[in-house]
C-alpha cells in the first residue's frame, strides 16, 4: 500500500508503544490537553492525536496507574480503549512518535514511506529544540497551523542524521507496565517534559 496525499486541513499525530495501555495513552492525552489549553477549539480540533500499540491490547482500558498520572496532570483519562497498530494508522499519520527505537523500527518496517515522519518522542523533542522557530510558518502571521506542523516534521527529519543522541537509550521511554505508581509518575514526567516543547514547536504557542 502506498501513501496517498493526506488531508491538508488536518494534521494527525500517532503515538506508538507496545501495549497501548501505558506510555502512548499518557502521551496522547497529555498532548491533547496541551493543544486544547493553548489553541482555540477550532484550531486545536485540526490537530488530531491518536495512539496504538505494536502488540496493542485491542479494546482494553488504560492501565489504572496511567490514568492516575493523567488525572494528576489535569488531563482526561476517560473513554480510552487500546488499539493494535494497523497499516491504516501509519498511512493516515503525519507524524508518528514512538516510545522506543524498536517501535520506531517496527513502524518504518511497515512501509508507507513512514521513515521521514517517524521518530521516538524524545528524539523528536531533542531535534525540535534546535530548530529556529523563525524559520517555520507563523500562525500569528496568517500561516495555517497544519502548514507549520508539516514544516516542523520536514525540518526535524533533515536534522536527524546530523544531531545524534548521546546514547541510543536517551531517546527512549522505559516501560512502566507492572511497576508501582512511582514508576508511572516518573514516566509521566518524562513524557510531559517531552511533549511540552513539541506542542510549542508545532503550534508556535508556548505553555501558559
Amino acid at each position: 500500500m502506498s501513501v496517498g496525499p493526506r488531508p491538508l486541513d488536518h494534521f494527525r499525530i500517532l503515538f506508538v508503544c507496545t501495549g497501548n495501555i501505558c506510555r502512548s495513552p499518557i502521551a496522547e492525552r497529555l498532548t491533547r490537553r496541551e493543544l486544547d489549553t493553548r489553541l482555540s477549539p477550532r484550531v486545536a480540533g485540526r490537530i488530531l492525536v491518536e495512539s496504538a500499540g505494536t502488540w496493542g491490547h485491542e479494546g482494553a482500558p488504560m492501565e489504572d496507574h496511567a490514568a492516575t498520572v493523567l488525572n494528576e496532570y489535569g488531563a482526561d483519562s476517560g473513554g480510552f480503549t487500546g488499539r493494535e497498530l494497523l497499516d491504516e494508522h501509519v498511512v493516515e499519520a503525519d507524524l508518528v512518535l514512538t516510545a522506543t527505537l524498536d517501535h520506531r523500527a517496527q513502524v518504518i518496517s511497515m512501509g508507507h514511506e513512514a521513515g521521514l515522519r517517524t521518530f521516538t518522542l524524545k528524539e523528536f523533542t531533542r531535534l525540535v529544540r534546535t530548530i529556529d522557530p523563525g524559520t517555520l510558518p507563523d500562525p500569528r502571521r496568517g500561516a495555517d497551523v497544519t502548514e507549520r506542523a508539516r514544516a516542523l516534521v520536514r525540518a526535524a527529519a533533515a536534522l536527524r542524521g546530523w544531531l545524534l543522541a548521546a546514547t541510543p537509550e536517551s531517546d527512549e521511554l522505559d516501560d512502566p507496565y507492572g511497576a508501582p505508581i512511582g514508576m508511572f509518575r516518573n514516566c509521566g514526567e518524562e513524557i510531559f517534559h517531552a511533549v511540552d516543547p513539541v506542542v510549542t514547536a508545532l503550534t508556535g504557542v508556548p505553555a501558559r
